[in-house]
C-alpha cells in the first residue's frame, strides 16, 4: 500500500484530485477533481463515448434528468431493494457494511449465500475490528432523499437518481419512436449518480457521487446470451486499447445468490488495486424486468413490435455498467512507473497519449531569451490539441514534472528555433529527443494522441 500511498500524494500535490470542500474540514469522501483530474476524467467520457457511441452505427444517446418522479424508484424495486447490510460497533457508535467487514478480515471467504443472522454471528464470535459488540444486521436503503416544494410538511418526496438506466427505459417508447430504431440497439447515458453508501473509502473507488457510462442495449429474447458475450468482450478490450496491463485484470462470474435484484446474470471486470483483486466494471444481463415492471406501474405500453415477425415482446436489456471515477483511479494505479534518469529519480504516469491531460508541455529553454517564441507556438498549438506551458525552473526539473502528470511529449524551445524555425521534442516514455519543425511537431502528436 507504500505505492499507493505515493499516487494519493501525487494526485493530490499535482491536481488531479482534491478534498471537497477543505477549508471548512472537509466532508467525507467528498472529492473535486482539478485542472488535471477534470481534463483526465473528460478523456476518459471521450474515450467511451467514441468506442460505445460513435463507432456503434446501432447505439443512441440520451442525458436523462437525475430527479425523476419517486414511482419511478418504487416500480424499478430501489426503494425495496436498494440496500447494504448495516451493522454498528456499539463500542464507538460507528457504521460498518458487514460483508466488507468480514471479507477485510478473511480475504477468499465466500460469503455470498449468508444471511444477515450468519454474518452477526461471524462478526460476533471472531471478534472483527477487536470486539463482539457488534448490533443485529439491518438493511441500509442507499437512496439519497430530497423534496420538492416550498413548504416542506406539503413536499413531495424526490430521490437523486443511484444509476441512469432508469432514465432509459422510462423514455423506451419516445426513443423508439424518434429515431425509429429497430432491435436490436442501445442507448449511451454518462450522468452523475448518487448512492448513501455506509463505509466509503480507498481514496476515490467508493465515494457518495460519481459519474456512470452506461449502455443499455436491448435485443430480442434469447438472444441475450450472445450480446451479452459480445459486450463482455468489448469491455475487455476496450480497456486493452486504453493501455490496461492484462495482467492486472480478470472476470468473475456472479453466483445466484449475489446478482441483483434485476440481473439473471452478472460479470464483473476485477481490477488489481493495492487491496486486492476489486471491481472495475460490471455486465449484467436485466432480462425484461425493467420494461416490465414500469408497464405495469405506469399502465403504459412498453413493448416493442417487430417488424420481421410481426410479434409483439418486452426486449431483453444488456447493461455494461462503469464509474468513471473508478476508471480514472485504476489508470492512475495501471500507469503509475518510478524510474531514475540520470541518476535522478522520477515518476511517472504512462497514459495513452489520448488520455493524458496534456498532449505536449511548451518549455522555453531560458526564459528571458526564448519566452515570446515559446508563447506563440503555444497559442499556435492550442488550436489543435491541449497544451501547457512552463518556464519554471531547469528544463530537467521541468521534464520531470511533465512526467509526473503523464505529458507524453515535451517540447523545447531554444536558439535553433530563433535561428531555424526548428523545436526538440522530448518523448517521456523513451525519452529519445528529435529535432522537428513545428508543423511535423503538430501533425506527429496529432497521429499519436488518437484511440484506434
Amino acid at each position: 500500500m507504500e505505492s499507493f500511498e505515493k499516487i494519493i500524494n501525487l494526485a493530490k500535490q499535482t491536481g488531479f484530485v482534491f478534498s471537497g470542500s477543505e477549508i471548512y474540514g472537509g466532508l467525507a469522501n467528498s472529492w473535486d477533481y482539478g485542472p488535471l483530474g477534470s481534463l483526465l476524467k473528460n478523456n476518459l467520457k471521450k474515450a467511451w463515448l467514441q468506442k460505445f457511441f460513435q463507432e456503434q452505427s446501432q447505439n443512441i444517446l440520451l442525458d436523462g434528468s437525475i430527479l425523476l418522479n419517486s414511482s419511478v424508484w418504487r416500480s424499478s424495486g430501489h426503494l425495496d431493494s436498494f440496500s447494504d447490510p448495516l451493522t454498528e460497533n456499539k463500542d464507538n457508535n460507528k457504521r460498518f457494511r458487514a460483508d466488507k467487514l468480514i471479507e477485510e478480515h478473511q480475504p477468499g471467504l465466500d460469503i455470498s449465500c449468508w444471511t444477515y443472522e450468519q454474518m452477526h454471528q461471524y462478526l460476533v464470535e471472531n471478534k472483527v475490528l477487536g470486539t463482539s459488540n457488534w448490533t443485529p444486521i439491518q438493511p441500509f436503503n442507499m437512496l439519497f432523499q430530497t423534496h420538492q416544494g416550498v413548504v416542506l410538511e406539503k413536499s413531495k418526496p424526490l430521490y437523486l437518481r443511484p444509476e441512469t438506466a432508469q432514465g432509459i427505459f422510462i423514455q423506451f417508447k419516445n426513443i423508439l419512436k424518434t429515431t425509429r430504431k429497430k432491435i436490436p440497439f442501445g442507448v449511451c447515458q454518462v450522468g452523475k449518480v448518487f448512492r448513501n453508501e455506509i463505509t466509503p473509502g480507498n481514496f476515490i473507488f467508493r465515494s457518495c457521487e460519481f459519474e456512470q457510462m452506461e449502455l443499455e442495449f436491448f435485443c430480442e429474447p434469447n438472444t441475450q446470451n450472445e450480446w451479452f458475450e459480445y459486450w463482455k468482450n468489448f469491455m475487455y478490450q476496450f480497456l486493452i486499447t486504453l493501455g490496461m496491463k492484462k495482467e492486472n485484470l480478470s472476470f468473475k462470474n456472479h453466483q445466484k445468490e449475489e446478482l441483483s435484484h434485476y440481473s439473471e446474470k452478472t460479470t464483473d471486470i476485477l481490477f488489481k488495486f493495492p487491496w486486492g483483486m476489486d471491481e472495475l466494471w460490471g455486465i449484467a444481463s436485466r432480462t425484461d424486468f425493467d420494461l416490465k415492471n414500469h408497464q405495469n406501474h405506469s399502465k403504459k405500453d412498453l413493448t416493442y413490435f417487430d417488424p420481421n415477425t410481426q410479434k409483439r415482446y418486452f426486449p431483453y436489456v444488456i447493461e455494461p455498467s462503469l464509474g468513471v471515477e473508478r476508471l480514472f483511479l485504476a489508470l492512475l494505479i495501471n500507469n503509475y512507473h518510478e524510474d531514475s534518469v540520470n541518476q535522478t529519480p522520477r515518476q511517472v504516469l504512462t497514459f495513452h497519449p489520448f488520455l493524458a491531460p496534456y498532449k505536449v508541455a511548451v518549455l522555453p529553454l531560458i526564459k528571458k531569451e526564448h519566452a515570446s517564441k515559446a508563447k506563440e507556438i503555444e497559442n499556435y498549438l492550442m488550436k489543435y490539441l491541449d497544451v501547457c506551458y512552463d518556464d519554471t525552473q531547469s528544463i530537467g526539473k521541468r521534464y520531470r514534472r511533465q512526467d509526473m502528470i503523464g505529458t507524453p511529449f515535451c517540447l523545447t524551445v531554444d536558439h535553433e528555433t530563433l535561428e531555424k524555425n526548428t523545436v526538440t521534442l522530448r518523448n517521456r516514455d523513451t525519452l529519445k529527443q528529435e529535432t522537428m519543425t513545428l508543423e511535423e511537431v503538430k501533425n506527429y502528436v496529432l497521429s499519436q494522441v488518437t484511440l484506434k
